[in-house]
This record gives structure tokens, sequence and C-alpha cells, in this order.
């Protein structure tokens, strides 16, 4: 795990200078934010290098619900971020748009693949396993190199969405982070609330977090 520590800006306004497309929401440049308009909170915690099962070379795991990923999380003595950690995790104190700056690279991170509409009808059959392998455009974790956050942890904009812990509750407890390998916001900040806990689907995987260990 990566150990995070430092102060984020909870309201960095992240302006966005020339967008590639409105709907769905893709900026190609955001400006520099020169200062914090607010306070900062500071945080210290540990986050997995990689999307779960957390190791380098593997493919994420998806189709897992946010249920799953929170018991498989606990399971190692850990648990799900929440939703700020993550978010600070991603874009660090300078309050990046993407991991890795200020402008979009499709090189970076695995973003902007074309699209492959889902047949729901496959899902709803039960043949979800043959209908989410085909849509699959998973990379393995930590294959692209440059798509690597402030505090060195990989993947977290692009190749798969990831639950955290929606600190509001509102709607739902969960939500998703870092958007897919499709063309979507894919950035630090924003946060898909739409899904309830039982939701799974073809590009939903997840990441762990815990406490940092005490000094001895």
């Amino acid at each position: 795990m990566q150990h995070v520590r430092g102060e984020a800006c909870p309201s960095y306004s992240q302006r966005c200078l020339e967008w590639i497309s409105r709907s769905p929401a893709r900026c190609a440049r955001f400006a520099a934010e020169p200062s914090c308009p607010g306070a900062r909170e500071p945080h210290d915690f540990c986050i997995d290098r990689y999307e779960y099962p957390n190791q380098a070379g593997a493919l994420p795991q998806v189709m897992v619900s946010f249920i799953e990923a929170r018991a498989s999380c606990e399971a190692l003595g850990k648990r799900l971020c929440t939703s700020r950690e993550w978010t600070f995790a991603c874009e660090g104190e300078a309050g990046l748009p993407y991991p890795y700056g200020l402008e979009r690279d499709a090189e970076a991170c695995n973003i902007d693949r074309p699209h492959r509409a889902p047949d729901f009808q496959q899902f709803a059959r039960g043949d979800a396993a043959a209908e989410a392998a085909r849509l699959d455009q998973r990379v393995p974790s930590g294959s692209r190199a440059r798509c690597l956050s402030p505090f060195g942890v990989s993947d977290l904009t692009g190749n798969v969405d990831e639950w955290v812990v929606n600190e509001s509750g509102k709607p739902f407890v969960s939500g998703l982070k870092g958007g897919y390998w499709g063309k979507i916001r894919a950035r630090c900040r924003p946060m898909t609330t739409a899904h309830g806990p039982e939701f799974r689907f073809y590009q939903i995987g997840f990441r762990c977090c815990a406490d940092p260990a005490p000094a001895p």
C-alpha cells in the first residue's frame, strides 16, 4: 500500500480551458489553480497501489458490488476508501484534475477507448460473464507507467470504475470514482452516485484503504 499524508483542498474550481466534448464532459486542458480558496483538510491513510487484487500485472476484478467490495477489503483487514481519501490520493496537494497533470492524455491512462454498446438483455438473461468478456477493455494493473498519481498510486483514472464510500450517504452510501476505459470524464474529483450498494456491472471494480500502522 501507499502512504498518503498531506492537506487536501476540498474546493478547487478546476476550470476547463479547452473542451473535447461537453456531453460526456471531457476536458483537454485545465487551468492551474494557484492557491486553495478555502481551508485545507489533513489526511493520513494508506491506499492500495493497484486496483483489487492489488497486484502489478493482474487484471482488476470487475462485476463486483459495493457490498462485495467492502467485504473483500474487510477480509484483508482493510476498508473501502472514502470519496475524500480517494480524491486526495488521485489529485495530490496541487489539486490536479488528472493524476498525471492538467492536460488529458489517453496514452497515460487507459481511457477514451472506442465504445462497445452493452446488450442489457444479455445481462438480464443471466449471460453476464460472456457479455462482460465481450465488452472488456481492461489493461493489467500498473502497465501504464505514466498513470501515476502524485503519491505513486496507479490507475486511479480509467481502467475500471472504483467503489468508494460516499460520505454524504445521498442518495446511497456507495459512490464510484475514476471512471473506466471509455470516453467519459475520467478525472480525480467527480463521483458517480447513481448506483446503490447491490449494483454491479462489467466495468466496476475497487481498491482498498487502511489506517496507517501506529508508530512503534
